[in-house]
């Protein structure tokens, strides 16, 4: 009844297979692949025809973690699976960005990719699995897909790159010191396609060899898929790219000189509205034919294409007049917003980025319901893109797939810089509002973000920039490198290179590609220019907020102490009815943790005092040989019993009253009074021993032996 195909290696330290042929035969192609007892599966579809006037590729990549894979069931009210996570969302961008540039360009049939995680064995992540099983699905499908490719992810430990370390290994990165990257690489047998990383101050060769590392580790992937597709791939799916050249000729001829011109304009608007003038007077010189034309829409992209991809090969200069490595002016401000924690005002030529630092305790720290189980973040990063950032009216939604991954991106350059939650207890959470955009937001989100975490006296371990490098690289092997992207060479160019870091080294690292795959000395070249220009902003930062800035005063105060965890339960007390007349009384936040560390927040110090107070009499121990001011609270023919400590009494023997001799503890103390003791120790029974002889009931100070 089926026809299976399933091809096996070892890859690793574990073993890889793709088997096909049983599951979901209606599709174009399915793949199950499976790493260790993690399996995605990946079904292909795509039509066969082209809908009538469309100019772009419509490819759609859908990747969903399903509970019963990790054999948990989801949280909320419904227990379904609904909306996409940011990781699946994340994931479907990581998948989408390495196969789209290898499809046969003019090929613009409506395609989808669907990957489901079937099992996980909270080992083996299952994004790449997915990424090899998308890759083995389009290569089988007959789809004119130039593949395949292979994809991994690379750690560094002890200055050794790790192929496909664990989950756990990777779980909250800079909560382990030895681990110092989080590489994911995606190319195909000559090439690579994509890059994605989080990473702590590594040196460009470091992050290079990394990728290379990567590119090498994933051949044998290659080869496999390339092994089965020869047994059992479909026929290759009849498609001739459109011939457009005549078009292309014609308003070639009429428009050219004035295509040129119009991307002469260095201001953004003004060339904006001078290339719509341009289009339009082409358009007028067409016959009715000509402008019937389906290839019309593509053919006046390649004109613009080569227009400004030519006098930046040739010339060396681009749209806006600068050269291939200068960075545009940049202006920095901080604290602009009276009421805000921490505020920055970034600008970088046409971009800009308002972002926005916020402090919260304990209780606003993100949950996170994953597929390896609930955990918490204390740092977000939020990134908005209006429509108004472009000169455009648009709808105004949710975040999309766009804002969620320019955000992670930024969030990824930023991690490595913050610091130990030991040591500044806050969570975090940094919202960047695009109100400018020309190319390179997400880099101006991460330095933005730098500065406005600094104004909100973050202590960061140091100031992280970023730099959006682009490519032009021409059929004849000609190819530029360029420092700072505008938006149409971001569109018209063959590379997004997004570098951000210290001065120390990469923190983060992304790049998309639109070619098929880009070499060696090429990343090189972008990797070594990008960071120049990263130093270059970071010290136009410095200009802007030289040090940390003073902590808001409408920030909370979040004092730290840690307990015997032990003591937690008393604290809390019965149904919690402890720690609510605590916060009720002190009209402090009150966070305790498993282990015994107890944060109290307010904006208020004697609220948080009030509260430690109260903690500390119910959780701390006393300490033998230290004085302590206590009452007396009942009088007895052989001593007196003092609350000396929180809700702790001991006893002071009638002997410990006083160095003569006490008929009667009445005749030295009362119910009431107030007394110096000093903890002596304590008997068999753990009973406290207190002593006031040997105290100055006066000053408080300990009696010499003797005096």
């Amino acid at each position: 009844m089926f026809d299976e195909v399933k091809k096996s290696i070892e890859w690793g330290g574990e073993t890889l297979t793709l088997e096909t042929g049983k599951i979901a035969r209606q599709a174009d192609s399915t793949v199950i692949a499976t790493l260790g007892e993690t399996s995605v599966l990946a079904a292909v579809v795509f039509a066969k025809k082209e809908k009538p006037g469309m100019d772009f590729f419509p490819l759609t990549v859908n990747y969903q973690e399903k509970y019963y894979a990790a054999g948990k069931i989801p949280g909320g009210f419904f227990k379904r699976e609904a909306r996409p996570t940011e990781k699946e969302t994340l994931t479907a961008r990581l998948i989408d960005r390495p196969i789209r540039p290898l499809f046969i360009p003019g090929f613009k049939h409506e395609t989808q990719v669907t990957l489901t995680v079937l099992s996980h064995d909270l080992e083996n992540d299952p994004d790449m699995v997915a990424m090899i099983a998308a890759s083995a699905a389009l290569t089988l499908s007959g789809a004119p897909f130039r593949g395949p490719i292979g994809g991994c992810r690379v750690g560094y430990v002890d200055g050794e790159y790790v192929l496909n370390p664990t989950v756990d290994d990777m779980h909250e990165l800079r909560n382990n010191p030895e681990q110092r990257l989080d590489l994911v690489v995606a190319g195909t047998k000559d090439a690579v396609m994509m890059v994605e990383s989080e990473a702590y101050e590594l040196s460009e060769a470091e992050m290079l060899g990394a990728v290379q590392f990567a590119h090498d580790s994933i051949q044998p992937v290659i080869d496999l898929i390339i092994d089965m597709a020869e047994e059992c791939a479909k026929e290759p799916f009849d498609f001739q790219p459109a011939d457009y050249s005549d078009i292309l000729g014609k308003i070639t001829a009429i428009g050219e000189a004035d295509m040129r011109a119009a991307f002469g304009n260095t201001d953004k608007q003004e060339r904006t509205a001078a290339i719509s003038a341009a289009r339009e007077k082409i358009i007028e010189g067409l016959s009715e034919e000509d402008r019937e034309d389906a290839n019309l829409s593509t053919a006046m992209k390649k004109l613009e294409s080569s227009v400004v991809r030519g006098d930046i090969v040739n010339t060396g200069k681009r749209i806006d007049g600068r050269d291939l490595s200068t960075v545009r002016p940049i202006v920095g401000e901080t604290g602009i917003l009276p009421r805000t924690h921490g505020s920055a005002l970034f600008t970088r030529g046409e971009t800009q980025g308002l972002v926005v630092t916020t402090l919260g305790t304990g209780d606003d720290e993100q949950m996170i319901d994953a597929l390896t189980g609930m955990f918490r973040s204390n740092f977000m990063l939020h990134y908005n893109f209006p429509p108004y950032s472009v000169g455009e009216c648009g709808r105004m939604m949710g975040p999309g797939r766009r804002e969620i991954g320019h955000g992670k991106l930024a969030w990824r350059a930023l991690q490595a810089v913050l610091p130990a939650a030991t040591d500044f207890p806050y969570t975090i959470r940094v919202v960047s509002e695009i109100t400018e955009s020309n190319g390179s937001s997400s880099m101006a989100s991460v330095c933005g973000g730098s500065l406005s975490m600094m104004d909100a006296g973050v202590p960061l371990k140091a100031p992280v920039a970023g730099v959006a490098m682009g490519l032009i690289l021409e059929d004849d092997g000609k190819y530029a490198v360029l420092t700072d992207i505008l938006g149409d060479e971001d569109h018209l160019g063959d590379m997004d290179f997004k570098v951000a870091g210290t001065e120390n080294g990469i923190t983060s690292l992304q790049m998309d590609i639109k070619v098929a795959g880009i070499t060696t000395e090429i990343m090189e070249k972008a990797l070594d220019q990008a960071k120049d220009g990263r130093l270059h902003i970071l010290d136009e930062m410095n200009k802007a907020l030289s040090e940390t800035g003073s902590f808001s005063e409408h920030a909370p105060r979040i004092e730290t102490i840690n307990i015997n965890p032990e003591k937690i339960r008393e604290v809390i007390g019965s149904g919690g009815k402890v720690i609510r007349e605590i916060v009720e009384t002190s009209g402090a936040k009150v966070d305790i943790n498993d282990d015994g560390v107890i944060k109290i927040a307010s904006s208020n110090g004697a609220q948080i005092e009030a509260a430690r107070e109260m903690i500390m009499s119910i959780a701390a121990e006393p300490e033998v040989g230290t004085v302590y001011t206590g009452t007396v609270v009942k009088v007895m023919d052989f001593g007196a019993f003092v609350n000396f400590f929180g809700k702790r009494d001991g006893l002071v023997h009638v002997s410990q009253m006083a160095n003569e001799r006490v008929g009667h503890p009445k005749d030295i103390v009362s119910e009431g009074q107030s007394v110096k003791v000093k903890l002596m120790g304590f008997d068999d029974r753990g009973k406290v021993r207190l002593s006031m002889k040997v105290v100055d009931q006066e000053t408080g100070e300990e009696i010499a032996a003797g005096e």
